[in-house]
């Protein structure tokens, strides 16, 4: 089996992107095409899909889900929601000197009070006086990721967000889907190339490194999705023609996976805890679009599962050579899925681990 260290790698920090480009589309492509790694454009996308083609789209719409205010004492706090629980109630991370006490009150934007209830684990509960989208909507900023070391400006508003973005609901973006611009759809619809749409609301714990050596310790946050029935319907009469289901993002490709666990992809909504590790059997995705992932992330992890841990070592290894910008507002890679799934990797006896990514 691998083991954490297997997924560790050394980054340059002025590789990761901390603004978006101008044009959407102007992002690097790494094309992972079985051994050969080919450096594209991301416009090139156009001429690496074929008629007929389904494209599954992540439609979630990104909220203004980080807050500012103070305690009843006066001690500053952030808050950073986790995900909505009802009309009212979210889940949220609260940072703050010291804890907050069940019963409290938190003054946000100085604006509007909210109470705190019970603790969830890492998350606190909040109860909002009044429509929490709303108030969050308002007041809230939008929540870039924590590897992006400045605040949040109106031009965010736009960019962390796809131009086909839908449904309100998630803390981060579904980053893939960032390249996209409203011309380049429009091309890919011109040239036959179908479209899907999924909704997984992407909670901050896509940021969470996995923290247990022994992956199968690791507890996976629960995340909201739905796939609806013509999308199903999509995904079947594709597979029976031999064309590709192409997944834009790992949300994506998380959602149908997770309603494809019954060995087939059947509508519906729910909470996914998807955890995609290499040998994982994939069901439904035959080609993924995707960032580049953080060390020892669930992702990272999920993109070996599928393209080959070896093959992507080898993309990363040449992707920071080469100098693409990485994570949320970086560059993106086509990846095919694996012909033959691994065997499981042996891990090496404590103190005898070769770290493969830290070799990059």
């Amino acid at each position: 089996m691998y083991s954490l260290s297997d997924f560790d790698f050394d980054l340059p920090s002025e590789l990761i992107a901390q603004a978006p480009l101008p044009d959407r589309c102007a992002s690097r492509l790494l094309h992972v095409d079985g051994q050969r790694l080919i450096d594209r454009q991301f416009a090139d996308l156009l001429d690496l899909v074929q008629p007929s083609d389904l494209l599954v789209f992540n439609d979630t719409r990104v909220i203004k889900a980080r807050l500012f205010g103070a305690k009843a004492t006066g001690g500053k706090i952030e808050v950073l929601i986790e995900r909505l629980l009802d009309e009212r109630t979210a889940l949220a991370q609260v940072r703050a000197s010291k804890s907050p006490h069940p019963h409290s009150t938190l003054r946000l934007s100085n604006a509007f009070d909210v109470t705190v209830g019970e603790r969830a684990g890492e998350f606190f509960t909040l109860h909002f006086p009044s429509d929490a989208l709303a108030l969050i909507d308002q007041y809230g900023h939008m929540p870039l990721p924590p590897y992006i070391d400045r605040a949040a400006n109106a031009a965010d508003d736009a960019r962390y967000q796809t131009v086909y973005a839908k449904h309100l609901g998630a803390v981060a973006a579904p980053t893939a889907g960032l390249h996209f611009d409203d011309a380049l759809l429009q091309r890919l619809r011109d040239k036959g190339v179908e479209f899907a749409t999924v909704t997984l609301h992407v909670g901050a714990g896509t940021f969470q490194p996995v923290r247990t050596e022994n992956l199968t310790e690791h507890a996976m946050h629960s995340e909201w999705y739905t796939v609806p029935q013509a999308t199903v319907d999509a995904v079947r009469e594709a597979q029976a023609s031999g064309r590709a289901v192409i997944a834009v993002g790992t949300t994506s490709l998380r959602a149908l996976e997770s309603a494809s666990q019954s060995g087939i992809l059947q509508a519906g909504s729910g909470d996914t805890a998807l955890f995609i590790t290499p040998g994982y059997a994939f069901r439904t995705v035959t080609r993924l679009i995707t960032n580049f992932h953080l060390p020892k992330s669930t992702l990272l992890m999920l993109v070996s599962a599928f393209a080959g841990f070896d093959t992507i070592r080898r993309a990363y290894a040449h992707a920071i050579e080469q100098r693409y910008r990485f994570f949320s507002y970086g560059d993106a890679m086509l990846l095919s899925l694996q012909s033959t799934p691994p065997s499981p990797h042996p891990s090496p006896a404590r103190g005898e681990g070769v770290n493969h990514y830290a070799q990059i």
